[in-house]
Order: structure tokens, then sequence, then C-alpha cells
């Protein structure tokens, strides 16, 4: 039977067992877009539909957020205009994009991967280059996409 892990447990007392990369997809350019294709090492951990659904949401966020129009042609003129002292006290379209994927991050772990074991990184800690998926033991201080396995299964406690 397959054991359900919460988040803060997970980050607590996990070890690194294996680690996931999803890659960025280029084909489209230098758009911020991550592959939807389920990685092998996931299969008996997470379902395919729900993980392609979180990868492609992510990439509707980060298409959200490099979305040009008069908000962002207006931040520009703003931030032109008073040297980019405006930054100081306004956060730009980009930012606050950037806080709604951090949350929808952290939501996904919460309602979807961490009970599975799993831990989803946020791809802004890898420098929009992957999403890390890790497969994790138990006892170790780590946040990723993270697979966990339980030591006390095979110790007989």
């Amino acid at each position: 039977m397959a054991e359900t892990h919460s988040l803060q447990e997970l980050q607590q007392q996990a070890a690194v067992a294996s680690k996931v990369y999803v890659q960025r997809d280029y084909n489209s350019g230098k758009i911020c877009k991550f592959q939807t294709k389920f990685p092998s090492e996931l299969e008996s951990r997470v379902d395919k539909q729900q993980f392609e659904e979180t990868m492609q949401t992510l990439n509707n966020l980060y298409a959200e957020a490099e979305k040009i129009g008069g908000k962002s042609y207006l931040e520009g003129c703003l931030a032109c205009m008073t040297a980019y002292t405006i930054f100081l006290c306004m956060e730009t379209h980009y930012e606050k994009v950037l806080k709604k994927i951090a949350r929808f991050v952290k939501e996904q772990n919460e309602k979807i991967y961490a009970p599975l074991g799993l831990l989803l990184t946020d791809p802004i800690e890898r420098g929009l280059r992957v999403v890390s998926i890790t497969v994790l033991e138990a006892h170790t201080n780590r946040v990723e996409i993270t697979i966990f396995e339980d030591r006390s299964i095979g110790s007989g406690r």
C-alpha cells in the first residue's frame, strides 16, 4: 500500500535517491516553455495526465508573464521616465506572474505531488532551464519534483 506524505514531512525527512529533469522546449524559439512529455521514471509515481496538466499550466503562466501588451509598454515608459526608480515602489507584470507561479508550484506540491512522495521545484530556482524532480528516500532537507521512498518499510520497524 502506498504511503502518503505531507510537504513539510518530505522537506524535513527525505534523502535524494535520484532526480528527473524536464527540459526546456526550444522548438518555439526562446520563449520559456517546458516539455510536456511524461518522463518514464515517474510512471509508477504520478498520473500521466496530471503531470501533463501541471506542465501545461506552467507553460501557460510563463507565456502570460512574457506577453507584451499595453500594461508592459506603460511599465517600460514609466521606467525610462523615472530612471527605473519606479521599480522601487512597483512590481512589474513579470514579477507578479513569477509570484503566481511560485504559489501554483507550492499548491501543486501540497495537493498532488507531496502526498505521492514527490516535490516539484519552481523552475526559477534552476534558472528557468529545467523543472527538476528528485527521487527521495527518508531523512534529509531537500526540495525538488522529488520521489520519496520510506526507509522504515525495509527495516522491519
